[in-house]
């Protein structure tokens, strides 16, 4: 028990750093301070297009941060844990990095943060509870949808914006590499059903996060 309530009270304080926009990278924004400085003179109309894109990746990062956390304190192997926690501060340098190009953009954080972060962790809970290969065949799917994603806003992202392609197109190769890891650490493959639900409920969080 004494273990657990530990546990706890750290998903408690991250969750905290996350909703509160926070966050701490570990490791450098993929691009030197001097590139990033030529690179932002972007046109108005191209700066809020990066912006809009960006405070959707800020969104999956809130709900990737959601989403380990619960798997962590679910797992039922101290292995499983220690990839979740591993996987979770990785997915920390990409928040950090979302919410400082967002800043530097002009534009702001999704205002319904709290509210994807809840619903993040809750699916979390569940796929923890459901057996540590389950859990890591959520991995694998969400991974790859993200993986899809983040490189379909790779091909939206002006060209000129070489930041926040740089940040995006390093996130996409570690999504891909977690997507890897929990494969080979025995993910059962999920439903068709459950990864097409997966795929809808992403939908209705992009589309919605890129205006609110």
């Amino acid at each position: 028990m004494p273990d657990f309530m530990d546990r706890m009270l750290t998903v408690v304080d991250a969750s905290l750093r996350v909703v509160s926009g926070s966050a701490r990278a570990s490791r450098p924004v993929p691009l030197p301070a001097s590139v990033r400085e030529a690179a932002d003179t972007l046109p108005e109309d191209q700066r809020e297009l990066s912006g809009a894109l960006m405070r959707v990746n800020h969104v999956g990062e809130v709900c990737a941060q959601a989403l380990y956390q619960a798997q962590a304190l679910t797992a039922r192997s101290d292995t499983l844990r220690r990839q979740m926690n591993a996987a979770a501060r990785e997915e920390i340098d990409h928040l950090a990095w979302t919410e400082q190009r967002l800043r530097e953009l002009g534009a702001r954080p999704s205002l319904l943060n709290p509210l994807w972060y809840a619903g993040a962790f809750a699916i979390g809970l569940a796929a923890g509870r459901a057996g540590d290969r389950w859990s890591l065949g959520f991995v694998v799917e969400t991974e790859r949808q993200v993986e899809e994603h983040l490189a379909g806003h790779l091909e939206r992202l002006p060209a000129q914006d070489t930041v926040s392609r740089a940040i995006v197109a390093r996130m996409k190769d570690e999504e891909a590499q977690h997507a890897r890891h929990a494969q080979a650490a025995g993910a059962a493959d999920l439903p068709a059903p459950l990864r097409w639900a997966m795929r809808g409920a992403a939908k209705v969080m992009t589309t919605t996060a890129h205006r609110i």
